[in-house]
């Protein structure tokens, strides 16, 4: 990532507009949540704008990817909260309290339908809040040709004063690997199978590996979560990856790790994976989880002027500026972090920017995440391990959930909220919450972050009794004891 000025940056627009000029130009290329949100910003800030998007409005993060995704994940949460009913006293009719048998079960075909339903019903609403607004939307696949004009395969032309390129990534594929979209998938080829895996392999422990394995085990599919590495989840917090590893296995999943996949192949039965050392492992089907590729081939930039960073990644500074004047970029394609939430902040920052707006840049240490296991793991700040690395002065305080009243009352067994915090002020620095709904609960730490609140005014805050937010407010009064 190339240098930009810290702190709240001088407007130094890419487009000035003399009194009487028309309206500024601007071309977003890829109608996901980095391109409609700059699209959304720099139409009201009155230019003209021309979005083009060749999969449909609100790409891959609706279409199949993002909503699809939490979607599928949402439903088989239900799955989780009723195989937990017999524990709160509660049976399914017909069934004795002790039977070992689920009394309910997935029909894929529906889940799926819906799945698909939801996505394309998002898309068709933030088309319609797009042309509302007033921006023009082009159906097709857009290029550069120069810095100031986008063309598409069509032959349509578009002069522009600001480029944004917002054309994000698509799953990699492995040639030992390769894809047929029947047993062998990519996680955007999941939405079209009607009955569930009879045993699924997950090739791949990241955040979209371990999200569908967990998905697909609650739905009721014998899964194998095949890992390259130590753990699950090996860029998360270690004490979140190993509960949410206990809780895979403890929920019939097998994790097979420091097993790196080495091929896969279509059978007569399914599918085999071979692993590096010579291992086969068989099953129905297979998710092939291994990473994205971001999609900035065909686009043009080298002969616009636009550089490439490690891995063809779009370099861009902190307010989504790229080598090329007046030319942009935000969200996938950037390699900053694939996160949707960052995309549509790139994007707005991007056109306040070049449209002469003051704007804040980005700083990824206030960006809030969250990995949609079960539980859930939020994150905000730094991480322990990157503290650890910085020989930053920190204090850590961990709370598991199970000793929570309304956990208890929910029947939530696993869990913890953890705060790091300066040891000298108190000023909270990070934050890790598992918990079901964590992406929820870890707001209150978001805001202590982002606003360098320190423990003790979280700890002066009232909660209510009883909530699992509670925990939030005793890790911070136990911080307070602990502060050097």
């Amino acid at each position: 990532m190339t240098a930009s000025t810290p702190g709240l940056a001088t407007p130094a627009p890419d487009v000035e507009r003399p009194p009487g000029r028309k309206p500024p130009r601007v071309v977003v290329v890829g109608g996901g949540p980095g391109g409609y949100e700059a699209a959304l910003v720099a139409r009201r800030s009155g230019a003209h704008v021309t979005l083009i998007e060749r999969q449909g409005v609100g790409g891959a993060a609706v279409l199949t990817d993002v909503v699809p995704s939490k979607t599928l994940i949402a439903t088989a949460e239900w799955m989780t909260i009723a195989d937990r009913a017999t524990d709160l006293g509660i049976r399914m009719v017909g069934l004795p309290t002790d039977t070992p048998v689920r009394g309910h079960e997935v029909d894929l075909g529906k889940v799926n339908a819906r799945v698909v339903e939801l996505a394309a019903a998002q898309s068709a609403d933030i088309r319609t809040r797009l042309e509302t607004e007033g921006v023009e939307v082009v159906e097709g696949t857009g290029r550069l040709d120069g810095p100031q004009r986008v063309v598409t395969q069509a032959g349509e032309s578009f002069d522009a004063d600001v480029v944004l390129l917002a054309t994000g990534a698509t799953p990699r594929r492995l040639p030992e690997a390769e894809p047929d979209g029947e047993r062998i998938l990519t996680w955007t080829q999941l939405y079209t199978l009607t009955e569930l895996p009879e045993r699924l392999i997950v090739v791949g422990s990241g955040v979209t590996g371990a999200e569908f394995a967990g998905a697909y085990n609650a739905l009721g599919a014998d899964v194998v979560l095949v890992s390259s590495r130590d753990r699950v989840l090996p860029g998360e917090d270690a004490d979140a990856a190993e509960l949410i590893e206990d809780v895979f296995t403890s929920r019939g999943m097998t994790v097979m790790s420091r097993s790196r996949a080495a091929g896969v192949v279509r059978t007569d039965q399914g599918v085999a994976v071979t692993l590096a050392d010579g291992r086969v492992v068989e099953g129905s089907h297979c998710l092939m989880a291994v990473g994205a590729i971001p999609s900035t081939e065909g686009l043009g930039l080298a002969e616009a002027g636009v550089d490439l960073a490690k891995g063809g990644y779009i370099q861009v500074d902190k307010v989504s500026r790229t080598s090329a004047r007046g030319v942009y970029a935000a969200g996938d394609c950037t390699g900053v972090l694939p996160l949707a939430s960052v995309a549509a902040m790139q994007g707005r920052i991007a056109m306040a920017h070049a449209l002469g707006d003051a704007v804040t840049p980005l700083d990824i240490g206030e960006v809030a995440a969250n990995i949609f296991t079960a539980p859930e793991i939020a994150t905000v700040g730094r991480s322990q391990k990157e503290l650890e690395e910085m020989g930053a002065r920190f204090v850590v305080s961990t709370l598991p959930l199970r000793r929570n009243p309304r956990a208890k009352m929910l029947g939530i067994r696993d869990g913890f909220v953890k705060v790091f915090a300066h040891s000298t002020t108190g000023i909270v620095i990070g934050g890790v919450v598992v918990a079901p709904r964590a992406g929820e609960l870890i707001f209150p730490l978001t805001l202590a972050v982002n606003h360098r609140l320190t423990v003790d005014q979280i700890a002066d805050s009232f909660t209510v009794y009883p909530s699992l937010s509670g925990s939030i407010a005793e890790v911070a009064r136990v911080l307070h004891t602990r502060a050097e």
